[in-house]
């Protein structure tokens, strides 16, 4: 059964500890060193010298003894810093089941990602942290004794977002040369047919509702499909060779057109120019020194489908499979018979990697995937998800409706929404689920990895709070755990929407030291 969090009435008015030691605030503010006085010319008036602006004290982490001294500290650092914005906080003991603190703790914010544990507990909770995907190699036709496919060869995407050199070893090329050396094992030496590409297995939709325009093309904001390949990514690398400039794909893929102008010039610089020109055309124009360095870009890729087909194309030629057709989109007919397939890393990994390293592609494909449950016979789309999700949170971690909105699954959305209540609702949950080791062992740890690794440094958070991070240009956040002074678990949500986000982050990046050094 969830915990039944009890808030107290007033937390700013809560009083200090009645315990003989407190640590205080810690100010620190150096003095400027006087104006030297020079001698001035006659009948000169001297001009006052302006003053050095006032070094704002930075803002420490304290050591509270009892709860009401905490609460009081943490009241204290949100009204330290921030100028304007809004605050959403709530911490709870785990261990005793006692609300600690909270600040509008049911008041629905912009979560950024920090949406990436609601994805992530959904997924285990459904699938189970052992579940992986499947990119599978399918031939409609017969495979004769001499090696030759009389039909088409389909590519069937699962969703899987691990199809990438993170877990395939060997560059950009490495997942699909490696699924196409099982194809050439499978004793396919020709395909007298097209190249079919099969991503029904999710929405034909590539960019989830509430995604900024401006995020198009950037590497975090990457569509999604079930059939994806590097996480989207194209490495287009323009080389300078006997007076011409090559430009080359990585990988290679059919599915993508070179189109370049580029010059060879003397010299040494690069100037060079990468576009994605509607779907599938990829522009590069500049100028390139003969004696220059390969010049490489990353470029987003708009069409997933037909850019992991074609490399798919690409790989199988490598391997001296002769294919006579075309790289196409469509469905996997019926009575299509296998040929191989590539297996992803289990769930609980790719988690640990969307966690820790905030990757928003990840979040998505697992997001729909979840959706489709394990038999994956249910819709891959972010409205099932978003449905299977309020069944989780409402039946299972005991979540108010209207308390998560989810649009995505990564919280880049600008139209999610959470409370402080609802998350640390999830952390009570995950951390008596049988998948609670693979939860805990996701979040970044401060001071030591991913996206926590240079905050909290050197302060009790460090090696001990654990927890999701969300950044964007109007959101500071973050929720997870931390273990008190006096070993008990604590459980915590600090959520700012504003734009004074450095403040923000100061302020949070006090509050989870004192969380690690409270005792009672």
């Amino acid at each position: 059964m969830a915990l039944a969090f009890t808030l107290p009435t007033d937390v700013a008015a809560a009083g200090p500890s009645p315990a003989p030691h407190r640590a205080a605030f810690v100010l620190q503010q150096s003095r400027s060193a006087p104006p030297s006085r020079r001698k001035t010319p006659p009948r000169t008036t001297r001009a006052t010298p302006a003053k050095a602006p006032a070094r704002v004290p930075e803002l420490r982490f304290t050591s509270p003894r009892g709860a009401p001294a905490l609460a009081s500290d943490l009241a204290t650092m949100l009204s330290a810093r921030t100028r304007n914005g809004q605050w959403g906080a709530l911490v709870v003991s785990l261990t005793n089941g006692d609300t600690l603190f909270s600040m509008a703790p049911d008041t629905p914010l912009v979560p950024a990602s920090t949406m990436k544990t609601f994805t992530a507990a959904l997924a285990l909770d459904r699938l189970g942290p052992d579940h992986t995907f499947s990119t599978d190699v399918l031939r409609d036709g017969p495979l004769g004794s001499d090696g030759v496919v009389r039909g088409d060869l389909i590519l069937r995407g699962d969703g899987d977002p691990g199809l990438s050199p993170r877990f395939v070893r060997g560059g950009p090329e490495a997942p699909m040369e490696l699924l196409a050396r099982f194809v050439a094992g499978a004793g396919v030496t020709r395909v007298e047919g097209d190249i079919v590409a099969d991503a029904t297995g999710m929405e034909g939709r590539r960019i989830p509702d509430g995604w900024l325009t401006r995020y198009a093309g950037a590497a975090y904001a990457a569509p999604f499909s079930a059939l994806s390949l590097n996480e989207n990514i194209v490495i287009v690398g323009v080389y300078p060779q006997r007076g011409e400039a090559s430009v080359r794909l990585e990988p290679a893929s059919s599915g993508l057109q070179v189109v370049s102008s580029v010059r060879v010039v003397a010299g040494r610089a690069a100037r060079v120019t990468v576009r994605m020109v509607g779907e599938t055309q990829v522009v590069v124009t500049g100028t390139i020194g003969a004696s220059a360095s390969p010049h490489r870009v990353q470029l987003v890729v708009s069409d997933p489908v037909t850019f992991t087909a074609g490399a798919f194309a690409e790989a199988l030629r490598a391997q001296g499979i002769t294919v006579t057709g075309r790289v196409r989109v469509g469905r996997t007919p019926a009575g299509a018979a296998p040929v191989t397939s590539l297996p992803s890393p289990p769930l609980s990994r790719l988690v640990s990697v969307m966690n820790r390293e905030s990757i928003n592609h990840y979040a998505e494909q697992i997001f729909r995937n979840a959706a489709r449950g394990r038999e994956r016979a249910e819709p891959g789309t972010a409205e099932h998800a978003y449905a299977q999700l309020r069944t989780f949170l409402e039946g299972r971690v005991g979540v108010l409706p209207g308390h998560v909105v989810a649009s995505d699954g990564s919280g880049l959305s600008v139209l999610d929404r959470v409370t402080p209540r609802a998350l640390v609702q999830l952390m009570d949950y995950a951390h008596r689920a049988p998948w609670a080791g693979v939860f805990h062992g996701s979040l970044p740890v401060a001071g030591e990895s991913e996206t926590l690794r240079l905050r909290m440094r050197n302060t009790p958070a460090q090696g001990n709070l654990h927890a999701k991070t969300g950044t964007t240009n109007e959101v500071v956040s973050l929720s997870g755990y931390a273990t008190a002074e006096n070993g008990e678990i604590l459980a915590f949500a600090f959520l700012y929407n504003g734009v004074d986000r450095w403040n923000a982050r100061e302020t949070i990046d006090a509050m989870g030291p004192t969380l690690a050094a409270f005792s009672r």
